[in-house]
């Protein structure tokens, strides 16, 4: 995270008590007509919230049409009817939206429209990612990938609209230098649902199919459960989707658990959306048309993407929970007119700054520390620590206070830490497994191996047990046709309820939950 973009994160809540202080009518009314109601959707709506937090009199007035033409067109009439000064649009087909949209341009409203198009010219400004090219980079990934032989089925967007045609478009170009043959296309519209249903419904044969590719990533998912319920325990094909998503049920995550083995990120940029309607509404100069930038996501660079995109969203959470509670403490202020409201409001201030320092600083404790956590499970084990062998039961006998040899406290933390994993992977189902066994199994004292663990980690040896047992069970649950009971008593919880507790803590989903997925 930059330096500028982290003094504006912590500047929000001083604007938002300014603003919100103001008692002045909005300076500029925005209205913004999404076609659907998605993760990829919600995100951007929240990065244009926190964007408008940052100038002063600026009211976004939100409609979502859940895919539906007609909804959108009455919903833009009921936005021009309002009073809106800008109209942001995302058309939910190409032609059956623009009449609304040329009623408003025809208002004099300035129009953006962004991700979609339309068949009118009459728009101020245009704001999209490349989707013809995203289609023809997936192509060629999905051409490297097969080593330029296969059969690949595509599920396509929403007919009739413009990301689809032009992904379509740019995919089926790329393979055509190729021995990649498309031999089912499925017509989706944007949903996992209406993926898993269209591809469920495919008559042909699903051995066959080397790799899906998604127009997005839910269609991608979609198609992923459809083929797992139709193939069982067969080998599945691989699942490639488009708009690599930050967070736990992201695109970039998909990928780095290889739920998908590629995705493709389409921007969001409510931010930068926002500040394209100020500049025209001001009067400043912008581009009519606006190419985002995006990049392919890998099981290579995937961790990384994930981890970078969790920082902010953290950071970004954070200030909207604080910016909401700032709103409603100040709604109920607003009647009062004296003295002990400036005093309450200069402490607000001061309060809101040092949380917001103090959340920073703690952010980057977490993500530090989850860094840690995540590769004390994926290192590689040095030569060194693979030609020893663990030490038998009969060592762990040997007395628990015993001090730390030389030769280990002299060690470097890395070899530390892969040791102190395989120990733990070695016992990992055994539910009598103590701190007091791996303190043994070290040569540790129990007060030592808590301290040399808490001081490498951040987490106590517990925690980091804990977290290798759920993460085994996690494979299990994806990998075997275990139940949940069975997962459970594998990695060593005396208690499935227990286990599927602590299982819905970690990863927000319940074990039997994804099963059925």
């Amino acid at each position: 995270m930059t330096r500028k973009r982290l003094t504006r994160l912590m500047l929000l809540g001083i604007c938002v008590l300014l603003v919100s202080c103001s008692g002045e009518r909005a300076k500029y009314i925005i209205g913004v007509s999404q076609c659907s109601e998605d993760i990829w959707r919600n995100w951007q709506n929240s990065e244009m919230r926190m964007e408008a937090n940052f100038h002063e009199g600026v009211e976004l007035r939100f409609a979502t049409a859940h895919d539906d033409s007609k909804l959108q067109s009455q919903q833009i009439g009921d936005l021009i009817e309002s009073g809106i000064d800008l109209l942001i649009v995302a058309p939910n087909q190409r032609s059956s939206v623009s009449p609304a949209i040329d009623r408003a341009f025809d208002k004099g409203i300035p129009v953006i429209v962004f991700e979609r198009k339309t068949d009118s010219h009459k728009y101020t400004a245009f704001v999209s990612a490349d989707n013809y090219e995203m289609g023809r980079q997936m192509g060629r990934y999905v051409v490297n990938r097969l080593n330029g032989k296969g059969r690949v089925m595509e599920v396509l967007g929403l007919e009739g609209s413009s990301p689809a045609e032009e992904r379509h478009k740019g995919f089926t170009d790329a393979l055509k230098e190729s021995d990649v043959e498309i031999v089912a296309t499925i017509q989706g519209d944007w949903t996992e649902t209406k993926a898993y249903e269209a591809v469920r419904n495919y008559k042909g044969d699903f051995t066959s199919i080397d790799l899906v590719f998604g127009h997005n990533d839910r269609s991608a998912l979609g198609a992923r459960k459809a083929f797992q319920e139709r193939m069982k325990t067969s080998a599945l094909p691989l699942f490639c989707g488009i708009d690599g998503l930050p967070g736990e049920n992201g695109g970039i995550r998909l990928v780095r658990d290889s739920l998908l083995d590629a995705s493709y990120i389409y921007p969001t940029r409510g931010d930068q959306l926002l500040q394209l309607a100020l500049n025209i509404l001001n009067g400043k100069p912008y581009e009519k048309e606006t190419l985002l930038t995006s990049a392919l996501v890998t099981p290579e660079n995937a961790e990384v993407l994930f981890l970078e995109s969790g920082e902010v969203m953290r950071q970004a959470q954070n200030l909207e929970k604080l910016q909401k509670q700032a709103s409603g403490y100040l709604q109920q202020l607003a009647t009062q007119r004296t003295i002990t409201l400036m005093a309450l409001i200069l402490i607000a201030l001061l309060v809101l700054a040092m949380v917001l320092f103090w959340l920073y600083h703690r952010g980057k404790v977490s993500a530090q520390r989850e860094r840690v956590v995540n590769n004390l499970w994926n290192l590689e084990m040095p030569e060194e620590v693979k030609s020893e062998e663990l030490r038998e039961e009969s060592e762990e006998s040997a007395p628990q206070e015993e001090k730390v040899t030389e030769s280990l406290e002299d060690e470097k933390e890395p070899l530390f830490i892969v040791y102190f994993k395989k120990v733990v992977e070695a016992r990992l189902a055994d539910s009598d497994l103590s701190v007091d066994d791996l303190a043994a199994a070290m040569n540790l004292s129990r007060v030592q191996l808590y301290r040399k663990v808490k001081s490498i980690s951040g987490s106590s040896p517990v925690e980091l047990l804990r977290t290798a047992r759920l993460n085994r069970g996690y494979q299990l649950l994806l990998t075997t046709g275990k139940n949940v009971s069975e997962v459970a008593y594998d990695v060593g919880f005396t208690a499935p309820s227990y286990f599927t507790k602590c299982f819905k803590d970690e990863f927000g989903v319940s074990p039997s939950d994804l099963q059925a997925k």
